[in-house]
């Protein structure tokens, strides 16, 4: 969607930062070339990342450079339409941003105009997470949450979550107390594990980091007790239902058969094309006999997951 083809109500947020027609054009045009020529607003070619000018910039400035625009798009004399949104209101851009990238990478093919289009999509979604933790920092404590409190919550997460590459307890006190992934106290503990690691003589295998992972996120989650506790209900019927099964096959449950060899690559896009064949199908002849397959899929889950929910294994 693109501001010509949509009012400012439905405009994507990945446009948000173009010069466009109607209510707002005036606030983004500002926000994009900066007054006094403000070399931290300056436009950047899309293609290097660098500005119009030549010089190089980094990422971090990069990323500060966003964070000024979303500030002053969001404060008083920037843009109303900006200004005006919500957690809520902005659900339905981030599934469309997602979708979007997946589009993208889907159909990606080696030329620079592809290539262009996957950068822009990713930062559409980039932009959506600097635009909740926008309005995060707006909200007042204990609500309230800034972008640093993002990065820092998912960078922790995935030291936790791979203590065989950041080490083993001095990883959780890396994250406790914020310090640099080069820390000293991050270097022993990768130090530790790796001592361990060699004097078993081999590296975890796949099921052995597959548990560990388990184990780290049911003590980040110790409210999720049940088998299928953690799918989200917004997820589309077949993205459920596959993580209900992904999740019915690591804790064996009753009737759903393991996870068998995958497919040499050479077969993979026949069998996917086949495989998609006969789901149109399936939702043709639904929709022939009048059925709703999203729904029929979505009461079929729920059901299974019903039928064969239960406290997780100790």
């Amino acid at each position: 969607m693109s501001p010509e083809s949509a009012g400012p109500a439905e405009r994507s947020h990945g446009d948000a930062l173009q010069t466009s027609e109607g209510a707002g054009a005036s606030s983004h045009r500002d926000a994009r070339w900066a007054p006094e020529g403000a070399g931290s607003l300056a436009p950047r070619h899309a293609a290097t990342g660098t500005a119009t000018h030549g010089a190089e910039s980094t990422a971090g400035e990069q990323f500060e450079r966003l964070l000024a625009v979303m500030d002053r798009l969001r404060s008083p004399g920037g843009c109303p339409w900006d200004a005006e949104q919500t957690h809520e209101s902005l659900l339905r851009y981030l599934v469309e941003e997602a979708y979007e990238v997946v589009e993208a990478v889907e159909t990606l093919e080696p030329s620079s105009r592809r290539r262009d289009e996957l950068v822009e999509e990713l930062g559409d979604v980039l932009l959506q997470v600097v635009f909740h933790a926008r309005i995060g920092q707006e909200h007042p404590a204990p609500q309230g949450f800034d972008v640093t409190d993002v990065i820092s919550a998912v960078t922790d997460k995935l030291v936790r979550r791979h203590p065989a590459v950041f080490g083993g307890g001095a990883g959780t006190t890396l994250m406790a107390t914020g310090n640099t992934l080069l820390g000293e106290e991050n270097v022993d503990g990768q130090a530790a594990w790796s001592d361990e690691i060699a004097a078993a003589g081999e590296q975890p295998g796949t099921a052995e980091l597959a548990a560990r992972w388990d184990a780290v996120k049911r003590d980040e989650k110790p409210q999720r007790t049940r088998i299928f506790d953690g799918i989200p209900p917004a997820l589309p019927a077949l993205a459920r239902a596959e993580k209900a099964l992904s999740k019915a096959r690591r804790y064996a449950v009753p009737g759903v058969g393991p996870v068998g060899p995958e497919l040499p690559e050479e077969q993979r896009e026949d069998e996917e094309r086949e495989l998609g064949e006969r789901l149109l199908r399936q939702v043709a002849e639904a929709s022939a006999r009048g059925l709703d397959a999203e729904r029929a899929l979505r009461t079929a889950v729920r059901r299974f997951v019903r039928e064969h929910d239960g406290p997780l294994p100790g």
